[in-house]
């Protein structure tokens, strides 16, 4: 999961996927982490709001430490979900060729679709507003959590057996 600064969307969107994929009972093991695209916070906790809301939905993402993406990610990860186009045009220049696949949005695996719907495409970045952008964050993740695992099982069906899948 990635945003830019990794301490309000992507931390409450690891902890959503976490609790879910825990929720489903994968056969194979998943690592599901986050980062963000830029630096500013990094080692921080997640906002305090974006804990509060994800707590709200029994969620904790309290352990979760800011971080960069970095190059040994995109071998790592089987998935690279950008919150939004401007953080997944900067994954897409960083991935390279090889690993461009692996970049998306995570609103493409929202039930109701998204294509062409620009507000549908990006979770906003909750930063510069109150209370209600951190839930309205939370909805959106969840919105996309069943699609998402289901991808996530498809992956891992086409991996060798005791292969791992991912999602960062």
């Amino acid at each position: 999961m990635v945003c830019m600064g990794n301490i309000c969307r992507s931390p409450m969107a690891e902890g959503m996927l976490r609790q879910r994929a825990t929720e489903r009972g994968f056969a194979v093991p998943v690592e599901i982490d986050s980062a963000g695209t830029h630096s500013y916070h990094e080692g921080a906790s997640p906002d305090p709001r974006a804990q509060a809301a994800a707590l709200r939905r029994g969620i904790d993402v309290s352990r979760v430490r800011a971080r960069r993406v970095v190059p040994g990610d995109f071998e790592r990860f089987d998935l690279l979900l950008a919150m939004d186009d401007d953080n997944y045009a900067v994954l897409l220049e960083q991935a390279g060729d090889l690993h461009q696949h692996k970049v998306r949005l995570l609103l493409e695996f929202a039930a109701s679709g998204s294509a062409g719907n620009a507000l549908r495409r990006n979770v906003p970045d909750p930063y510069y507003g109150g209370t209600l952008g951190f839930e309205r964050v939370l909805d959106l993740v969840e919105e996309a959590m069943a699609g998402l695992l289901d991808e996530v099982e498809r992956i891992a069906a086409r991996r060798p057996t005791g292969g791992e899948s991912s999602a960062g």
